[in-house]
């Protein structure tokens, strides 16, 4: 199924209006759907569509295996033999001699990082072809896409040989939530919120993960299925997608990402949970994960200054990554032997408040949605971002920690983001607390939000303390009651 992606859409197209060769580079997670957008778009067009894919770097491959596999695909694609190539200059030629003059064409060269793994000149040898036949095609637009969003940054993105030729970077990012229900068709709407909010919390937006929804059934027998089960989606995933966008140090990349499953880290957090100096070897690790997709380091501003947060803290904000960490990976060998028992969703251990960081990351990683019901423009902000204040004893400063702290350069929306059954008048306490912890600058107003799932106390809403009550059933595009 294909759904969303308007944005990135229109952006493609607006390259046919050129007549010129386009040179476009799409990155983004694993499973998020980046082939598919482009394949949609080339139907779209009603171009021709040229597909090849890099075989995945394990031991034993070389140059010459990837080469060849090129000129199975690019035989496949063009119906026509290929002898392998001896070097990517000659298999980028082969590629130009099967461009057609004058007609549409769409090429992918899809998982690019895994086509020139064994190639240090390699993004060289593709700003020749493109320099010398490439662009020569004015109805051509070449799409360079990889999940290994690195290579690309570094290789092609902040390659200064690349400048001026570049027409397009796409960042393909999780659906956002009103997108997600097209994933459970007419039934959405009779589904329970809880429901829907509990399989979202374990898969994300992440299309392909999503397409394994069937709406027949509860969220926790689908969870049951695709996550702990021998053959499951979700319980296959992880390791395949992790290895697959990971060649740097993968072991300790691996620990330092599990150091964040239970909650946001600051770098040095993270050294002193893996008993290491602070240094660049976990900067290192970060950088590496926070290219994945996998986790963000939410750049916010302090809103009583208006500079950058000092000490960063890192969150894991893939929905996916964590629960497969938390739930599946410590019994993954009982589900492939058949002796796991599944009995209910809060059976698992720690459950509700995993559910509740996973709650936040839908909200989070969809602020933009909330935007419009804090009556506020995305062109306005200066910040979006969980906010952490520490206190300081010796100055009877108390500190806090903000689930959201949307900035404006008039207004500061302290944002609580909450999943309870029930939500008593307590709530307005423990966010008038984080209000008052903040001091607010001259001519800037601090307002109040609760983004939540649950059902809400009446008093809460009869109190009038919130500038803004948001049930998710709003950002999912639902009717709320």
């Amino acid at each position: 199924m294909f759904v969303g992606r308007e944005s990135q859409m229109a952006e493609l197209e607006a390259l046919c209006d050129k007549h010129v060769a386009s040179l476009v580079t799409c990155r983004g997670r694993r499973r998020v759907g980046k082939s598919t957008l482009v394949s949609q778009f080339a139907g779209r067009i009603k171009a021709r569509f040229i597909r090849i894919e890099g075989i995945r770097p394990r031991k034993g491959l070389t140059d010459h295996d990837e080469l060849a596999a090129f000129a199975e695909q690019l035989g496949v694609e063009t119906r026509s033999k290929i002898p392998i190539p001896e070097n990517w200059s000659e298999a980028f030629s082969m590629l130009e001699d099967k461009i057609r003059k004058n007609e549409r064409t769409v090429v992918l060269l899809d998982e690019i990082s895994w086509l020139g793994h064994y190639d240090p000149t390699f993004a060289d040898k593709i700003k020749i072809a493109w320099d010398k036949q490439w662009k020569t095609h004015d109805k051509l637009i070449v799409v360079l896409c990889g999940s290994v969003s690195s290579w690309i940054k570094e290789k092609i993105v902040d390659n200064g040989a690349f400048m001026g030729r570049r027409s397009l970077d796409l960042i393909v990012r999780e659906l956002p939530l009103d997108k997600c229900l097209a994933f459970w068709g007419r039934k959405a709407g009779r589904t329970a919120i809880r429901e829907i909010v509990d399989v979202l919390s374990v898969m994300g937006g992440i299309p392909r993960y999503l397409e394994e929804i069937n709406p027949s059934l509860s969220a926790a027998e689908n969870i049951r299925r695709l996550c702990f089960s021998p053959n499951g989606v979700l319980r296959m995933d992880f390791d395949e997608m992790f290895n697959d966008v990971i060649t740097e140090q993968p072991s300790f990349t691996g620990k330092v990402l599990r150091c964040l499953v239970d909650g946001p880290r600051t770098a040095s957090e993270l050294s002193a949970m893996l008993k290491i100096e602070k240094g660049g070897r976990v900067t290192d690790a970060i950088d590496r994960l926070v290219e994945t997709g996998m986790v963000s380091f939410d750049e916010g501003r302090n809103p009583e200054t208006g500079d950058a947060v000092k000490g960063k803290r890192y969150r894991l904000k893939d929905n996916y990554t964590r629960f497969y960490l938390k739930y599946i990976e410590p019994v993954k060998n009982l589900i492939d032997d058949g002796r796991y028992a599944f009995k209910s969703l809060e059976a698992l251990e720690g459950w509700d408040s995993v559910m509740g960081l996973q709650f936040e990351n839908l909200v989070v990683n969809n602020y933009g949605s909330l935007l419009p019901h804090l009556h506020l423009s995305d062109a306005l902000l200066t910040s979006a971002a969980p906010y952490r204040k520490s206190a300081v004893p010796s100055r009877r400063q108390k500190g806090c920690q903000v689930d959201l702290l949307i900035q404006s350069k008039k207004t500061i929306y302290v944002v609580e983001v909450k999943r309870r059954r029930e939500i008593e008048r307590g709530i307005i306490d423990e966010v008038d607390a984080k209000v008052r912890c903040i001091k607010r600058p001259a001519g800037v107003s601090i307002r109040s939000a609760l983004v939540y799932e649950g059902h809400l106390a009446p008093i809460v809403e009869a109190d009038g303390y919130f500038d803004a009550l948001v049930p998710i059933e709003k950002l999912l595009g639902l009717p709320v009651g």
